[in-house]
This record gives structure tokens, sequence and C-alpha cells, in this order.
């Protein structure tokens, strides 16, 4: 079982998402605290609300002090829009989802609804969201997992994101528990650059 720590920058949905699986059984993950860079984000509330510590904290020194008076086998980017970069010891344990099909629509600037309206305007006929490990560079780390979704012509970037969402509900978990079944390095040492 992964010990977490979740960092988020909104609402908090991902969060409602694993907690209702922590609760089910299906997720092999225990959560240790909430972090947000966002000092009035929705998700603080909701952690506080699920009985996690919940902080917030600006600035990767920052997150990276309050994470030492935890147990945290990985940091989970959990609509965290900042380049995080960990302290030495989780430099290959940070987990992020990213709303597009890696490695199409990714990389700086590539974030939310952007990514949707860039595959929107493209006139793309599918596209999904990717689980991957992050390093200094947006959205480059090894792939997790991938979920596609079919898109209709009428699709607006709203649809789309509501499509890819629901495709983040369950690849997220399904991520995290392939990590806790395969360990960490299993996945850097599957990809060679």
């Amino acid at each position: 079982m992964l010990r977490m720590a979740v960092l988020l920058s909104g609402s908090g949905r991902t969060l409602d998402n694993f907690q209702e699986r922590i609760e089910a059984g299906t997720l092999q993950a225990e959560i240790q605290v909430v972090i947000s860079n966002a000092e009035s984000a929705l998700g603080l509330q909701k952690a506080e609300k699920y009985g996690y510590p919940a902080f917030h904290a600006v600035g990767n020194e920052a997150i990276n002090q309050l994470l030492t008076d935890y147990e945290v086998d990985i940091v989970v980017l959990a609509g965290y829009l900042k380049l995080y970069e960990p302290p030495q010891y989780l430099s290959r344990s940070v987990l992020n989802i990213h709303p597009s099909l890696i490695p199409s629509f990714c990389g700086a600037g590539f974030y939310g609804h952007h990514v949707h309206e860039a595959v929107k305007k493209r006139g793309c006929k599918v596209s999904g969201c990717t689980v991957h490990f992050a390093n200094e560079v947006y959205d480059e780390g090894p792939i997790v997992v991938q979920k596609c979704v079919s898109l209709d012509d009428d699709d607006t970037p709203d649809d789309i994101a509501t499509k890819v969402f629901a495709a983040e509900c369950e690849a997220f978990p399904e991520a995290i528990n392939l990590v806790a079944e395969k360990s960490i390095d299993y996945f850097w040492n599957r990809v060679k650059p």
C-alpha cells in the first residue's frame, strides 16, 4: 500500500475520487497529507472534512519542508498547476495526470482547458488522459496508464473536458494500484531515453 502526499490547486475533484475508492477498498493507498499552493482551494476544505492534514504552502521549498513531517512513498499531483520539484529522496516518486494522450498536447502551457481547446481546434477524433511519472520537464516522465475517449465533431471543449475527466477517474486509481503492485522503479527502468 502506497503512502501518498496529494498536491492540488483547485476544487479537489480528484481527491474526492481517491477518497471514494479508498473507502471502497479499491485504491491501494493511504493519504498522509494534502497540500495546496492556493490558500482558498476547495480541495483543502475537502481534505479536512476527510480527516487528512491539510496545508497551504507556496513553492517547492515550503512543500518539501512539510513533507518531512510525513512518511510518504509517492507524491501525487491531483490538479496541481505548478512545476513541482521534489526533494531528492522523492525525485522519481511524483505521479501526475495530464488531460491528453501524451505526447500530444503536452508540455509548458498545455494544462486544463487549454488542452481541450487545442484538441477541439485540431479536430481530433479521440483524446484521453495520461498518468505518468513527473520529472523536471513538463509531461516527460515514464507513462503508467493511458485512457482514450472518442470525440464527436460537435463536442465543445467543455464536452471534451467532461469525457476526459471521467477517464481520469478510472486511470489515476488504476495507475496508483499498478505502481503499488509493480514498484516505482519498474516504470523508470521500463522506458529508456
